[in-house]
């Protein structure tokens, strides 16, 4: 039985203060909240506050990017050293908004997620098509492709701290949600490639989140589904109700 996973991605959102009581919100609301598994992703810069905010509960935090370099004259990227420096357990990988708007491809996407295992950091690996690439019905096409080479090179040790997370691009942000029956269908795909490439084992094990408006009215629906493992909330976590309610109807 995978343990369900929801982790909360701010985006570029708040300010110092408020982060740091939106942590410390979420942390009180959820005490006692058990049979999931919590993570916020707040901005770089609201790392180290939120990290001390949480400490002594199960929420774990993580970054929202990483570079590919541990060190060195990369102006305005961060590491994955640094990451694990201030407290981080985990980060967020090819985010679509990555993809489609600062251009990374999949070969960037997958040093990526090699430096963020080389550090002992658990990636969240994020996939999904376009609007476009559905309605031509390149779904699958797409998402094996990002799947097959934002892994490679990859072992199946290296996938036991992985997650992988479907974000059907047309539904981020827009208040379109993929039906519980879409999601689950990509998220069967995923799964089968995953048996394809690493056995079933580490299918059998990987969690695989939907992201893409999660809202606490659609979340029971989306994960009574049975290749549905948890959610990649935006919008959504930044309200400590909302947040809450997706996590307690993930269990």
């Amino acid at each position: 039985m995978r343990t369900p996973f929801v982790a909360g991605n701010w985006k570029m959102n708040l300010l110092a203060d408020t982060a740091k009581a939106l942590a410390v919100k979420v942390k009180e609301k959820l005490d006692g909240v058990s049979g999931v598994e919590v993570a916020v992703c707040p901005p770089f810069v609201f790392l180290k506050d939120v990290v001390e905010a949480v400490r002594g509960s199960r929420i774990q935090v993580g970054g929202q990017n990483v570079y590919t370099k541990d060190s060195g004259a990369f102006t305005g990227e961060v590491s994955a050293p640094m990451l694990k420096s201030v407290g981080c357990t985990l980060v967020i990988i090819g985010h679509s908004e990555r993809r489609h708007i600062l251009g990374e491809t999949d070969a960037f996407i997958n040093e990526k997620m090699k430096a963020a295992l080389k550090a002992g950091l658990k990636p969240i690996l994020c996939v999904g098509e376009l609007l476009a690439e559905r309605d031509a019905g390149k779904t699958e096409e797409v998402v094996r492709r990002q799947v097959v080479e934002g892994l490679k090179g990859l072992t199946a040790a290296d996938m036991a701290t992985v997650t992988i997370a479907y974000e059907p691009v047309w539904a981020i942000g827009t208040g379109r949600t993929a039906t519980p029956q879409q999601a689950q269908e990509v998220h069967a795909i995923i799964r089968g490639l995953i048996r394809q490439q690493f056995g079933a084992a580490v299918a059998d094990g990987l969690r695989i989140q939907y992201g893409g408006s999660v809202k606490a009215d659609n979340a029971k629906a989306l994960m009574s589904q049975p290749d549905v493992d948890g959610a990649l909330v935006g919008g959504a976590s930044l309200e400590v109700r909302s947040f809450a309610d997706i996590i307690k109807n993930s269990i």
